[in-house]
């Protein structure tokens, strides 16, 4: 009475008990992880930018075989609709303007990128990356400090300090 027995219906209801007990697994198994934010924020977007990627390929390649499939295509065959000339039941397929699942998924996948980098930009973790960064190299500047005032060196090798040492940090943040 109320269309609680329409096929679309039953679909959703369907779709949303599944939901719910892969939630209650979830919760069930789920073990909590001590995480700093900042490091959650920044998780989400390289792993969410993986996703796109991955998802823009996907793209890339439906469009490559056809390209007016990313906007039109089959979305479902009806069997047993009506009769045709011979008698016997005809089926009927349905063409529309619906993009394929690979290209939902990357519009999806885009927007919580966006929403994860702007969430991480506005938490400042640019800026928290910076700041790690200028530590770490304090740190190993202060250790190199006390690395060369333990070995005692050498005038001459002492004066080679500001040349040698500058140059080997470069070339090791450059991955050399």
């Amino acid at each position: 009475m109320h269309g609680g027995s329409i096929p679309a219906v039953k679909a959703k209801a369907a779709q949303r008990v599944a939901e719910e007990k892969a939630a209650a697994k979830m919760r069930l198994f789920a073990a909590p992880v001590e995480i700093d934010p900042a490091q959650a924020l920044l998780e989400l977007v390289q792993w969410t930018a993986g996703e796109v990627r991955y998802w823009r390929a996907e793209v890339a390649r439906i469009a490559e075989d056809d390209v007016e499939s990313l906007t039109w295509g089959q979305t479902k065959t009806e069997e047993g609709v009506g009769v045709g000339e011979d008698g016997g039941y005809m089926s009927k397929t349905v063409e529309e303007a619906v993009p394929p699942v690979a290209y939902r998924m990357l519009n999806e996948a885009s927007g919580r990128l966006a929403k994860y980098a702007a969430a991480a930009l506005r938490a400042g973790v640019e800026e928290r990356r910076v700041k790690l960064a200028e530590d770490q190299g304090s740190a190993v500047a202060g250790a190199i400090r006390r690395i060369l005032e333990r070995l005692d060196l050498l005038e001459w090798q002492a004066e080679l300090v500001p040349t040698i040492v500058p140059e080997e940090l470069r070339a090791l943040s450059a991955g050399v």
